[in-house]
């Protein structure tokens, strides 16, 4: 019978996990996630004594809503209709049915696969899209892409994950560790982290000692049924590392002996013919260990954590730990009950995703304004949440964006069905696909690089895709309106999805008069000006 032990090596992090759970009684788990993520973010502005900035105005947060949910602006016709809508319940109203569009699936997946394939070849969209449709759990997809199916086509493709670093162990086990768990072990390869006492070359190698039976079989990934680790410590002592997770606890496996040199030697040509169906299973999988004790109660704190971790970064521009793959006894987060509470309710909630997502949108605090106008200085503690945190868009959010900002608002009304507005923006997603490469994906104190710089200020080919006199372009309708304020409200609306402000409506205005001489030129300056600058640029 497999035996789950708990290591002998003190392990801090499990007395970071445990002060955690003792920092406070938490609030009743039957409280909806925003009520609950408003109550601990306004102890904590109260005890700072810091007020919060006001709400962000109906126009800023349906533009806001539509990014995070759907990844790309709202259409002129959805901002005026929110902003003209008096019901009550809008904001909740128009979060359920983003969240059950098409369009939150493709973009979803998009997020979740910059996330799980960051820094490595392949993609898991494909996989990731079928996964987001069918709602499937956190902890299955976790388990799907860790435990692969090759031999089913619609699972097929979670193995991707595995493929693009099963040459390289050390770094699977690194980024298995800080992807599902929110924890970078990497310092502690060659010693016992010099900073963080919780990881030792014990949690580095232990989690390697569940992956290193997995290696590459052509085009895919197999598991054998031996093999074992060995290191060695700073003081020259060579190890045998144990099975062992995070958390200290370590699992007691099978001790199957190596097979024979002439049976490996089969083997590895087996695989230099590169088989065309999957190997077959070990008769004992460590990596399934690693799932199961992974997500036993007691033991699931590192995964739930980090993934609300990224949820909120993701939707509040910082993580409750940050950076994202630092949690750690030495690195406590902004509101540990906040953390804790959220984690409890994703697990004790099937770990659904698309629950907390909606949760984390409806709170007081993502509604917030970006702008401070309040009496005296900003906050200068971003992690008080007393101001929406503006956040760069990611590749596919700014081209689907420029992409939507550039054509013609006719095309979107009011009275579309739903089934022909999402058509008509897959059509726009897919010409902007091709360009999104040529983005980088945003990372902590992004600036705008200088790649990204000329290619907006030179690449003819983007400028004539976007601002081409075609019938479905805006520019064409832009010509067509009749004096300088409707052309400079048209532009506005459609591109920053706001009305313009007086200055505006001056400086426009001025522009556009000293280049009555060639209006079509006005037209498209007026446009790329407002697309390219820094408001387009960042959700706020």
């Amino acid at each position: 019978m497999l035996r789950i032990l708990r290591s002998s090596v003190p392990v801090v992090a499990m007395l970071w996990l445990g002060s955690m759970a003792g920092a406070g009684d938490l609030l009743p788990a039957e409280y909806p996630i925003e009520e609950a993520v408003d109550h601990y973010l306004d102890a904590g502005l109260k005890e700072a004594g810091v007020s919060p900035a006001a709400a962000a105005d109906d126009a800023e947060l349906v533009r806001r809503l539509m990014l995070d949910l759907v990844g790309r602006i709202p259409t002129a016709a959805e901002v005026a209709s929110f902003v003209a809508s008096t019901d009550l319940d809008k904001r909740a109203a128009l979060v359920d049915r983003l969240l059950a569009s098409p369009g939150f699936v493709r973009h979803q997946a998009n997020e979740l696969d910059a996330m799980m394939m960051a820094g490595a070849q392949g993609s898991l969209r494909d996989y990731l899209a079928t996964a987001v449709a069918e709602n499937r759990p956190w902890d299955q997809v976790f388990r799907e892409v860790m435990l692969p199916d090759q031999s089913d086509p619609k699972r097929k493709g979670a193995g991707e994950f595995l493929k693009q670093r099963v040459r390289d162990l050390d770094r699977l086990a690194n980024d298995v560790s800080t992807t599902f768990f929110g924890v970078n072990i990497s310092c502690a390869k060659c010693h016992d982290h010099p900073r963080v006492r919780d990881w030792k070359q014990d949690h580095f190698y232990g989690m390697k000692s569940f992956l290193n039976r997995t290696y590459p079989a052509g085009n895919f990934v197999g598991e054998r049924d031996y093999g074992t680790v060995k290191f060695l410590t700073t003081s020259g002592e060579q190890r045998q590392a144990k099975f062992m997770f995070l958390t200290g606890t370590t699992v007691d496996v099978p001790d199957t002996p190596e097979p024979s040199k002439e049976a490996q030697r089969k083997e590895k040509q087996r695989l230099r013919d590169k088989p065309k169906d999957p190997p077959p299973p070990p008769s004992f999988s460590v990596r399934e260990k690693l799932v199961e004790v992974a997500l036993r109660p007691g033991e699931r704190e590192f995964f739930a954590r980090s993934i609300v971790n990224r949820l909120w970064h993701r939707l509040y521009g910082l993580g409750l730990v940050m950076p994202l793959d630092q949690m750690h006894s030495a690195n406590a987060p902004s509101h540990p009950e906040l953390l804790q509470w959220l984690a409890r309710d994703l697990a004790e909630h099937g770990y659904d995703i698309r629950r907390l997502i909606r949760g984390l949108v409806l709170t007081r605090a993502y509604a917030r304004g970006s702008r401070w106008e309040g009496p005296g200085d900003e906050p200068p503690r971003p992690k008080l949440f007393a101001v929406a945190v503006a956040r760069p868009l990611t590749p596919m959010q700014l081209t689907t964006s420029m992409w939507v900002a550039a054509a013609d608002p006719s095309r979107f009304p009011a009275d579309l069905p739903p089934e022909e507005l999402d058509a008509r923006v897959l059509s726009l997603e897919q010409s902007a696909r091709a360009l999104a490469p040529s983005f980088a994906q945003p990372g902590e104190d992004f600036q705008v690089g200088v790649s990204e710089a000329l290619l907006l200020s030179n690449n003819a080919r983007v400028q004539k895709e976007l601002l081409s006199d075609g019938g479905d372009r805006l520019i064409g309708r832009l010509k067509a309106v009749e004096g300088r304020r409707e052309r400079i409200e048209l532009a506005v609306r459609n591109v920053l999805s706001r009305e313009p402000t007086a200055e505006e409506l001056e400086i426009l205005g001025a522009f556009l008069a000293g280049r009555e001489d060639r209006p079509a030129q006005a037209c498209r300056d007026l446009i790329w000006a407002l697309m390219t600058g820094s408001e387009f640029r960042f959700n706020h």
